[in-house]
């Protein structure tokens, strides 16, 4: 039982959050049509601005994770989480110049299309089923997070608080498709850039002196560090870890992970997919900027104006003062808040997870289905998983933060999956069987990585070699570059030269 469980919301609050389920649910359905092709389902016809592609992006980007978790972080911490931040505005340059240009050479419904046409079928179902079963892992700690939110505002259990959201996320993105996904996003940035604005008033009129105290206390309990120059691996938050493991990561995520190349591929052409993808860092930046501060202000609060509250975790801090400091209304936009950034990234997972299954694997063993099979596949689809992160959900209720927890899964996979993409956009030597050698080890490596509980040793040919514990933030750098060099040398043994690519998949 947390801190809070005694604390409940207002009958305005609760009415608030109601019409705000009620309304973004009917906001969604709106886009809605009666006919529609695997394009217009998953790709919005390719119609979309670029500005609502950006909110989209960071929408996406912004789990419930984000906004529990990373002001804990701050709140037992400092700023060294921001680190990170300065590699995902540098990964995204990257994407930009190496992995958008090829995607809209083909057009294409997906990204593991692209290592179909590099390398071959098997590479192609090989990584769909990567991402999708590693995805699905992620994901479910994510929409576990929403449990902790509505938990502690309308004193539901874990189950039911899950079930909520996820059905009225469903809704809408089973009749909408990515149209609904995308236009839904905007509308629910709004509300969550609001919230942001609430939270920082709202501690400033809790703690005496308002901000200038809380500068001067935190930043005297070293709060506002920021940078690490250590060269030691085994510590999550260093300016090399930033900046290598986060270009990496960002490389991975938003270069390989379908859930946010899709919305890159919805853009009406390269330069507005490429504009969205750099303004949207942009947003980034300030958003965890915006979330630590409320972690700094956060320890103030609790350790010279409420010094007797303990929590059980760290995830509980923000949630808490939600629901006991926010005046009446306030406390409800807030919450409002928090689901329509859970909402937006699960109904982003939903289209992604279910246009994968769709077109990377069943539409490679009915290539004939009709254009009305297709959307009704992908709507069943979408539906099935929407249970299987119901499920994972349920499963993935653990303590510390949770954000970590999140991305540590989801980088498990993005090393291997990245490696065989810079190994299908930079060589042409590398071919399909070398790349599955190299992803099948460097999947393994990460593995052993994530598992490791401390330092290994290892006998070589009696020499003895110590590894030391690998922080999650290296996990994407090890594993890329191992894969590519596995691939690349695997290559010279199986049969030389690249695979040319295919013919333009209809």
């Amino acid at each position: 039982m947390t801190a809070f469980a005694h604390s409940r919301l207002h009958a305005p609050d609760l009415a608030i959050i109601g019409v705000y389920l009620a309304g973004i649910t009917w906001f969604g359905l709106r886009f809605r049509k009666p006919e529609r092709t695997l394009q217009s389902y998953f790709l919005a016809d390719r119609n979309i601005p670029w500005w609502a592609i950006m909110l989209s992006i960071v929408s996406a980007e912004t789990s419930t994770l984000t906004i529990i978790s990373v002001p804990g972080l701050a709140f037992t911490g400092n700023f060294g989480f921001l680190q990170l931040v300065l590699g995902y505005l540098l990964g995204r340059i990257v994407v930009c110049i190496a992995f958008l240009p090829r995607y809209f050479e083909g057009r294409l419904l997906t990204a593991y299309q692209l290592i179909g046409r590099r390398f071959g079928p098997r590479l192609h179902r090989i990584t769909g089923l990567l991402f999708l079963a590693t995805r699905a892992a992620a994901e479910g700690v994510r929409v576990f997070a929403v449990a902790i939110v509505v938990h502690a505002a309308l004193g539901t259990g874990d189950v039911a608080s899950i079930a909520i959201i996820s059905l009225l996320t469903l809704i809408y993105t089973f009749e909408g498709g990515l149209s609904a996904v995308i236009w839904t996003d905007v509308l629910q940035m709004g509300i969550y850039a609001g919230g942001i604005g609430l939270a920082v008033w709202t501690l400033a009129h809790n703690v005496p002196g308002g901000w200038s105290t809380i500068h001067a206390v935190a930043g005297s309990a070293g709060k506002f560090r920021l940078f690490d120059f250590s060269l030691n691996v085994s510590r999550t938050y260093t300016f090399w870890a930033g900046l290598i493991g986060g270009c990496f990561l960002t490389m991975a995520s938003h270069g390989t992970d379908q859930l946010m190349v899709q919305r890159l591929l919805a853009a009406r052409n390269l330069r507005s997919s490429q504009a969205a993808l750099l303004a949207s860092g942009v947003l980034i930046l300030l958003q965890f900027l915006a979330f630590l501060g409320i972690g700094a202000a956060l320890f103030v609060y609790y350790t010279r104006v409420a010094a007797t509250h303990h929590f059980v975790s760290a995830d509980d801090v923000f949630p808490a003062f939600i629901v006991a400091k926010f005046p009446v209304g306030f406390a409800g936009i807030m919450v409002a808040a928090i689901l329509a950034a859970a909402m937006s990234n699960l109904s982003a997972a939903l289209n992604s997870l279910s246009s994968t299954s769709v077109v990377d694997l069943y539409l490679r063993f009915a290539p004939q289905a009709s254009p009305a099979r297709q959307v009704f596949v992908s709507r069943v689809t979408t539906v099935g998983w929407a249970i299987v992160l119901f499920a994972l959900a349920i499963l993935s209720r653990t303590g510390g933060h949770v954000v970590e927890l999140g991305l540590a899964i989801a980088s498990v996979a993005y090393g291997s999956l990245l490696g065989v993409f810079l190994l299908g956009v930079l060589t042409r030597r590398a071919n399909e069987s070398g790349a599955i050698v190299g992803m099948v080890f460097g999947f393994a490596l990460n593995v052993a990585l994530w598992l490791q509980p401390h330092a290994l040793r290892i006998a070589v040919a009696g020499l003895v070699v110590v590894l030391p514990k690998i922080a999650w933030t290296w996990y994407v750098v090890f594993g890329a570059v191992f894969t590519f060099a596995v691939g690349y040398v695997t290559s010279f043994w199986t049969d030389v030269g690249a695979r040319e690519e295919v013919v333009e998949l209809a």
